[in-house]
């Protein structure tokens, strides 16, 4: 599970802290100027923009994907990336993002939609577009939209849902003056009613709780887009999507698409063999495509270290050679994802139950260093995140990282210093016993290179006195390429799983003497360990292994380096991508962790489970829903709650960021920069590609005429023109 993370503009603002009650003064909230701190998205759309006209009538798109879904239903726990990429070629959505990340009318399903009446009860009144059918020639209209509300608004149990917030607020849906027109009432007011109904299924699927359960898992009878479901081959690992012939829209360009399961480190190979189209990639993939594709005897620079690295021995030389030939009808291209990566610090027991704490681990990072690690050889933008709620050019988005404050060393070791850490601990024993504790997998990962394969799965620890060697690593970090996407376990429809006992990380360290309470670090000692009753101050750095992780690990490896200068000891366990999660992170095994959370145009209703206050359940164990930190107040949460229900779109954007500046106050994650996006794309393909914020518009995809030419040159970014 790959994690990066970016966020812009706002001067970090000097923070006051009032020890004695043990809270934080917020400063005054980005925004309230003239100026819309919402900005522009940091990195457009890079979609080979082509007008209509001068795209080819047909041909198959192959189109690699990280697997075959589970379920075709994203409203369930199983759903995965697959399932939406689906879901947005087939389905109606009332609502789709612009390049900004903002939602926007999608005009092929919807003439209109907007509240007609506050009082006494909210009310939306859809007027669909009178030529909308699914492709068995019903209409779609109110008695669809009832269904899905019935299925996900909770009431039920007999249906497996994911997720029902939003349709838990609706108290009825009627059809209105005619058949295509419907109107939803509201029980509550609810502020986020744009992101309900897309997906809208039909009714033949939310009907019933078995064909709710099961009828959408494996086929899609009945679908209403561009195009429809075709085939799902598990035995192929690959699903077929064709033509809708009863679309009403502008016809697809694309006769087929077939999504394809091929693993990350297979699709150069497939790229250069010709069984692929268009694949996300790896940062050295990228590399090497961007090599291949250059003029011949071009210096021109390429993303990162020069990666056309030719492999030893004649025979591999000349089949890297034929590859290369192959991939320069291919071309990168790139933007950031709609999602962030984050160093998240459990606060649910040990050094970080301690606000102070976690204080200190923020302000001992260098934000635009670690983005600028991630981000700069790729050539895109290297801006540290600066909201947990949403991404730079989204309505709600606002730098509020001023509420807690930047990179400030003497800072961050006043605060461990006022919460009792202090120097002069037992360097030695703590090295040693750490060492112990790692055991012989973790002695072997501790002498590994920040260029490893990332397959080994123990611990090692970064020493607190072996000073040259640390120096010596730190310099290989410094010019490591950044390699691999992290896994994508980090959806929310994923991550929905209660935390449990909370398992204290090993802490050596033996007896000593220590200074009192708020003592000032000794000088010269600044590479000493902290320590507080005889334990040094350690923390456990859980990080999945896994070959596609390289990024993280290299992200790790700075954070601790940070961490290190102010006396914080990090003691690093690689475990398999398959347990990372479900094992550590969902179940708190954890104190510090890297992953990423997606950004949502409707944070209101989105985010609120991910920094929700835990709350104990009746069986005496923690309910944490999505907040995997364990950190949350009560303040966030009635926040979130006054966002949600108020419709005044200006009102609620200030509440979200408020919550936003309560919640880094609080520190429980520290959102560091936007995830990349990689896209290797046939050079003839126009309209798709990275697609940053936006939804793709699929119906628009395909290849070129021969002979034409995209809408501005090969480096257009941006939508297509109809």
């Amino acid at each position: 599970m790959s994690q990066h993370a970016v966020g812009p503009r706002a001067v970090s603002r000097s923070v006051a802290f009032l020890l004695t009650a043990g809270v934080l003064a917020v400063p005054a909230l980005a925004g309230c100027g003239s100026e819309d701190p919402a900005g522009k998205p940091l990195a457009g759309q890079d979609i080979q923009p082509a007008p209509r006209d001068r795209i080819t009538d047909g041909g198959t798109l192959r189109w690699a994907v990280d697997s075959v879904p589970d379920t075709l239903n994203t409203f369930q726990s199983d759903a995965d990336a697959t399932t939406t990429r689906v879901a947005q070629a087939v389905l109606p959505s009332m609502f789709r993002m612009n390049a900004d990340g903002r939602p926007e009318r999608n005009p092929a399903y919807l003439e209109s939609a907007k509240v007609v009446e506050t009082e006494p009860k909210q009310v939306v009144l859809y007027k669909l577009d009178q030529q909308a059918v699914w492709s068995d020639g019903r209409e779609i209209g109110a008695a669809d939209f009832a269904a899905q509300w019935r299925a996900l608004s909770g009431k039920d149990t007999a249906y497996w849902t994911a997720r029902n917030a939003g349709y838990d607020r609706i108290q009825k849906i009627e059809r209105g003056d005619n058949a295509l027109e419907v109107r939803v009432t509201f029980s509550r007011t609810y502020a986020d009613w744009r992101s309900l109904f897309s997906p809208l299924y039909p009714k033949d699927v939310m009907g019933t709780p078995d064909s709710f359960n099961d009828g959408a898992r494996k086929k899609l009878k009945v679908t209403a887009g561009p195009f429809t479901v075709k085939k799902l081959s598990r035995k192929n690992e690959e699903i077929t999507l064709t033509r809708n012939p009863r679309w009403w829209g502008r016809p697809a360009k694309l006769s087929e698409i077939v999504l394809r399961t091929v693993p990350r480190e297979k699709r150069a190979k497939e790229l250069a063999a010709g069984t692929l189209d268009l694949a996300e990639i790896a940062p050295s993939e990228a590399r090497r495509i961007t090599v291949a594709a250059r003029p011949r005897g071009s210096s021109s620079p390429v993303m990162g270290p020069e990666a056309d690295q030719k492999p030893q021995g004649s025979k591999a030389a000349a089949k890297y050679a034929r590859q290369q030939q192959a991939l320069r009808g291919f071309e990168v291209r790139k933007s950031l994802e709609p999602a962030f990566t984050q160093l998240a610090l459990n606060g649910a027991e040990g050094p970080l139950a301690d606000e102070r704490v976690r204080r200190a681990v923020a302000r001992a990072l260098d934000r635009k260093e670690l983005a600028e690690a991630v981000l700069k050889p790729l050539g895109l933008p290297a801006v540290p995140v600066g909201s947990h709620l949403a991404l730079s050019g989204q309505a709600a988005y606002a730098d509020n990282s001023g509420a807690l404050g930047g990179q400030d060393t003497k800072e961050a070791q006043a605060l461990l210093a006022d919460a009792g850490w202090v120097r002069g601990g037992p360097i030695k024993e703590e090295k040693k016993k750490g060492e112990k504790a790692a055991g012989a997998e973790g002695e072997k990962a501790g002498k590994s290179s920040e260029g490893d394969s990332g397959n080994d799965d123990g611990e090692y620890i970064v020493g607190s006195d072996d000073k040259d060697q640390q120096d010596k690593k730190d310099s290989q970090n410094d010019n490591d390429q950044q390699d691999g996407k992290a896994h994508r376990e980090n959806d929310p429809a994923h991550l929905a799983q209660d935390g449990k006992q909370y398992k204290q990380p090993h802490q050596g360290g033996a007896p000593g003497a220590y200074a009192p309470m708020g003592t000032a670090a000794p000088a010269g000692r600044e590479s000493a360990p902290l320590a507080k009753n005889g334990k040094p101050l350690t923390l456990r750095f859980v990080l999945p292994s896994g070959p596609g992780s390289q990024t993280l690990r290299t992200v790790a490896d700075r954070v601790a380096r940070m961490l290190k200068r102010v006396g914080i000891g990090t003691e690093i366990s690689k475990v398999s991508d398959e347990s990372y999660f479900k094992d550590h992170i969902a179940s708190g095994q954890y104190d510090l962790a890297l992953y990423s959370w997606p950004a949502s145009a409707f944070p209101a209703t989105d985010a609120r489970p991910v920094y929700a206050k835990p709350v104990p359940a009746a069986d005496g164990s923690l309910n944490v829903e999505q907040n995997y930190t364990r950190v949350g107040t009560d303040q966030v949460d009635q926040l979130f709650d006054q966002a949600v229900a108020t419709l005044d779109e200006g009102e609620s954007r200030s509440l979200i960021r408020k919550a936003d500046s309560r919640i880094w106050a609080a520190a429980g994650s520290i959102p560091l920069f936007q995830r990349p996006q990689l896209i290797a794309a046939r050079k003839n393909l126009v309209n798709i590609g990275a697609f940053g914020l936006g939804t793709p518009v699929y119906e628009d995809m395909g290849f070129l005429k021969k002979g034409a030419k995209p809408a501005s040159g090969p480096s257009a970014k941006g939508s297509a023109t109809p």
